[in-house]
């Protein structure tokens, strides 16, 4: 990870050395990257929950996503009330956090897509249990992709996922596995095994990377990031068309850092 932060840096700086957008600089083969609203805490009130996803509809962001599996018997209930928010149109997309076990993980992969129309299954059970995502990916209904990625750090982690065909669709952060740089070689890879790929979290940074994946599918528009981001950053993308368009008039990522609001969670360190 702070592999991956030095090399977005360098990335960023040598973009604003050549004055050109960060995803200008790049081997880009598109302008923006679809993203899908992701959020749905399990400690939400329905009433939140529901307000939430739909609110993202509202803005044109026709993907949303909500986390499973923490406790399963309410999720029902949840997931009614999301559908029935969002209206039968809308991909639905859950993730589950690693929290079930590969038969129980099977079982509720079914139920999430004739019920409710889940057409996304994030990690089932765990990232690292490979027969078990791949058990679901094979026996789970037509229509629901199985996908994980988002703790690769390295390629292998990658490899992984994708010799035993464990994902239908790939997932890579580009804080963690190495950067931009990084990405590059996980998209390479995940097109050579003809699978998408898909960004997790950290949309200011992926707007621009994954303009340079072939095969990229979405981004995570996930909550916690973007008010983080909004709070310290300006220059800061909003969804349009249910896209991120990174702006090809702003130099690198595009972002400046707001000193004086960052100032309030300064920490300092004590003095021995």
């Amino acid at each position: 990870m702070a592999v991956s932060a030095v090399d977005i840096a360098l990335w960023d700086l040598r973009a604003r050395l050549e004055g050109l957008a960060l995803f200008r600089a790049l081997p880009s083969t598109h302008d923006h990257v679809p993203v899908y609203g992701s959020g749905g805490f399990t400690n939400y009130p329905l009433d939140r929950l529901a307000a939430q996803l739909a609110g993202w509809v509202e803005q044109g962001i026709e993907r949303v996503k909500l986390k499973t599996s923490r406790d399963p018997d309410q999720d029902p209930r949840r997931l009614t009330a999301v559908r029935d928010a969002i209206g039968a149109v809308p991909e639905l997309f859950t993730d589950a956090n690693g929290g079930l076990r590969a038969k129980q993980a099977l079982a509720w992969a079914h139920r999430f897509h004739d019920e409710w129309q889940v057409s996304w299954l994030e990690e089932p059970v765990s990232s690292a249990d490979f027969t078990g995502l791949r058990t679901v990916r094979e026996h789970g209904p037509p229509g629901l992709d199985v996908a994980a990625g988002e703790y690769g750090y390295v390629l292998r982690d990658f490899t992984n996922l994708l010799v035993p065909r464990a994902v239908d669709c790939l997932q890579a952060d580009v804080t963690r596995c190495c950067g931009i740089t990084g990405l590059l070689a996980v998209s390479g890879l995940a097109a050579g095994h003809c699978v998408d790929l898909s960004a997790h979290c950290a949309p200011a940074v992926s707007a621009h990377a994954f303009c340079a994946v072939p095969r990229r599918r979405h981004l995570e528009y996930f909550h916690d990031h973007v008010r983080i981001e909004s709070l310290l950053f300006g220059g800061i993308l909003t969804p349009r068309d249910g896209s991120l368009w990174p702006d090809p008039r702003r130099p690198g990522l595009g972002l400046e850092v707001r000193w004086a609001d960052a100032e309030r969670y300064r920490v300092y360190g004590q003095r021995r």
